[in-house]
């Protein structure tokens, strides 16, 4: 009975002592001595039935949180919040009375740790360290995902921490990483985070599907982000830029149809279907197309109506000049194919020039609009530049072809000083 007693005696003295360590680790917190604390606390958890004990758990919590936002003593103890993060997880494990602790803390020491991890984030985010930002917002998103799971709060996503997490790794190089963050936002439907707008991040996500070859997600992420943003040209360019790579010209053409009917006012839309229009029907690196002159028309309905549209377009008026330009010269060429002497050559060759001259009327008023446009205007960009020198040109060929000297020189004076003036 002796050594019965002894070893239950042993046994409070053990479990007193384990109290009076708790009880000391507090005082020393109570005190602001938090080297102290920490020891004290690290000593009784490293006990392995310590471990078992929710107030230990709660206590390491309350003094790692503390050491986190000691200007002095966080450097030691970079990661506090994350020991304190996990500490709290394990006293919740534990706690058989209802976490009446945290209840009487009213639930403080959560806030603060999921407020120093996103402030952590932010510092390190502002610093450019962007891998440790990504680390700090992904814990904060975690606590906040943890505090829903409990039920003590109702939200279940912390977009800005998310959003950043996205960014912060989009910026250490962590694309894959970065989409997981920003897939959240999305399928979401969020457009808007603290006041910014997030069309950046559809984009983001439709480009980085449609780099990886993921047919399914592009398409998925195209149909979002222009349900969300149906001005944002960017996802009809992206089906466009992809439909042309596949060398399907049909499906090409019935995107842009579908285009024109989305975007009836879209002058750049009608341009870029009419010259793609044209640039097929007139491939001479391959077989004529059957349709060659159907496909012409239509692209001159196209540009005429992007003209309408933006009378303004010195490309527009370029492109339609270029047709009746190209058909001026495609029909002396069938002229010249005529060598017989005959009087009914002579006149089939005349009747033919005199189509090609039509022609080369009907492009006139067009090359004369760009220099209406452009001409008196003085440094161009690159594009608009490119197209006053060309329709100058073409002006130029024209009446030489004409034999009217005086324009064709006009014209000539007028080429030689693009550089000059432009």
């Amino acid at each position: 009975m002796k050594r019965i007693f002894l070893s239950v005696a042993l046994a409070g003295l053990f479990s007193g002592l384990f109290a009076q360590s708790i009880d000391k680790a507090k005082e020393y917190l109570k005190a602001n001595k938090l080297p102290e604390a920490k020891a004290e606390i690290d000593k009784v958890l490293t006990i392995e039935k310590n471990q078992k004990n929710a107030e230990a758990w709660y206590t390491k919590v309350k003094v790692y949180n503390a050491i986190a936002v000691n200007d002095q003593l966080k450097a030691t103890v970079p990661d506090a919040f994350i020991q304190s993060f996990e500490a709290l997880k394990k006293y919740t494990e534990l706690d058989d009375k209802k976490l009446i602790l945290l209840t009487l803390d009213q639930y403080k020491p959560i806030n603060e740790i999921y407020q120093g991890l996103f402030q952590a984030g932010a510092a390190a985010y502002n610093d450019k360290k962007y891998p440790e930002a990504f680390d700090d917002f992904t814990s904060a998103i975690t606590a906040i995902k943890f505090m829903n799971q409990k039920g003590w709060i109702k939200q279940n996503m912390d977009t800005t921490s998310t959003l950043y997490a996205g960014i912060s790794a989009e910026k250490a190089g962590k694309r894959d990483d970065a989409a997981l963050y920003y897939k959240q936002i999305a399928d979401s439907g969020i457009t808007k985070i603290s006041g910014n707008d997030m069309s950046e991040i559809y984009k983001w996500l439709a480009d980085y599907y449609n780099r990886k070859g993921d047919r399914a997600n592009t398409d998925k992420y195209v149909a979002i982000g222009k349900a969300k943003y149906p001005n944002e040209l960017f996802y009809d360019e992206m089906v466009l830029d992809n439909l042309r790579k596949s060398g399907s010209k049909d499906s090409l053409f019935a995107r842009y149809e579908e285009i024109n009917k989305e975007h009836p006012d879209s002058a750049i839309y009608f341009f870029n279907y009419g010259l793609e229009l044209y640039q097929y029907a007139s491939d001479t690196t391959k077989a004529a197309l059957s349709n060659a002159d159907e496909l012409v028309k239509k692209a001159q309905e196209k540009l005429t109506r992007s003209l309408q549209l933006n009378p303004n377009y010195p490309q527009a008026s370029l492109v339609l000049g270029q047709i009746s330009y190209n058909e001026g010269i495609a029909l002396q060429q069938q002229a010249k194919a005529i060598k017989g002497t005959k009087p009914e050559d002579l006149k089939k060759r005349a009747d033919i020039r005199a189509e090609a001259m039509k022609k080369f009327d009907e492009a006139v008023p067009y090359f004369e609009k760009i220099d209406q446009l452009l001409g008196k205007e003085g440094v161009l960009k690159r594009a608009d530049k490119t197209s006053l020198r060309d329709a100058y040109d073409l002006l130029v060929t024209i009446y030489e072809q004409k034999r009217d000297k005086d324009k064709a020189a006009a014209w000539t004076d007028k080429y030689n000083n693009v550089e000059k003036i432009h």
